[in-house]
């Protein structure tokens, strides 16, 4: 039994929840992009940040949303081993949007014991390559470095 004081915080919780998604839900750029990275060579890497800061640059933060996908390989970039930690996590916190392939980390952690750690404001999705259809489906344009 869920008692009065699990309750109210559940309750907080949702309340203050609930603003965010309303203003997520009225969030409607006029450019919408989504990022592939699926390799785990640096460059390539680096070149899918470049994409997303200029175009954030071009745009401005209110008029394109952007979100980088990684999978297989490239799921690296995302994690607390990646060369490009400190620069994923700051452009995280400028509303670029982060999603690991949760295929790709199940599959790592049964391989190697351990499930991968990812970078602070980064998100999971269950498969990598379905987000980015999903994306494509509500009118992301695609890119692939």
């Amino acid at each position: 039994m869920i008692t009065t004081n699990i309750k109210a915080l559940i309750f907080a919780l949702l309340a203050a929840f609930l603003p965010f998604k309303a203003l997520a839900a009225e969030f409607d750029p006029a450019h919408k992009i989504v990022i592939q990275v699926s390799t785990d060579d640096p460059r390539t890497q680096k070149i899918a940040l470049n994409n997303a800061v200029n175009l954030q640059k071009l745009y401005g933060v209110d008029e394109v949303a952007i979100e980088i996908v990684a999978y297989g390989p490239g799921l690296g970039l995302l994690t607390k081993k990646s060369g490009q930690s400190d620069r994923v996590e700051s452009l995280a916190m400028q509303d670029i949007t982060f999603s690991a392939c949760g295929n790709t980390m199940n599959k790592v952690a049964k391989k190697s014991g351990n499930m991968p750690v990812l970078l602070e404001g980064v998100g999971q999705v269950t498969a990598g390559v379905a987000r980015i259809m999903e994306l494509q489906e509500q009118g992301y344009a695609y890119v692939r470095p």
